[in-house]
């Protein structure tokens, strides 16, 4: 069942994008529970938000890979039910600083 987007009420456009967020964060921590998982509905250009997965190092390219496609594939069906574009995509973890 296809749910109707609409942006003119922002309630409304919100509580579903923090929904679909979630939707997605939760099912990159299920794919990968030592990832970090982040969600922001923070948009640039025409996405509705983005989640970004930095897995740990010590996972494979492969693994890395299939979690992103996985996560990515979700989004896409997130858009063709609601027509929210939210953008996933994996990242190497940042160097944290030598103290």
């Amino acid at each position: 069942m296809a749910l109707r987007l609409n942006r003119d009420d922002y309630r409304e456009y919100r509580e579903l994008l923090d929904a679909k967020l979630t939707e997605l964060a939760l099912y990159a921590k299920e794919l990968c529970p030592e990832a970090v998982v982040k969600a922001s509905s923070t948009s640039y250009e025409d996405e509705d938000g983005h989640v970004d997965i930095f897995p740990p190092p010590s996972l494979s390219e492969e693994e890395e890979e299939r979690i992103e496609l996985a996560v990515a594939a979700r989004a896409g069906d997130i858009f063709a039910e609601t027509g929210l574009f939210i953008l996933c995509a994996a990242f190497d973890q940042p160097e944290k600083p030598q103290t």
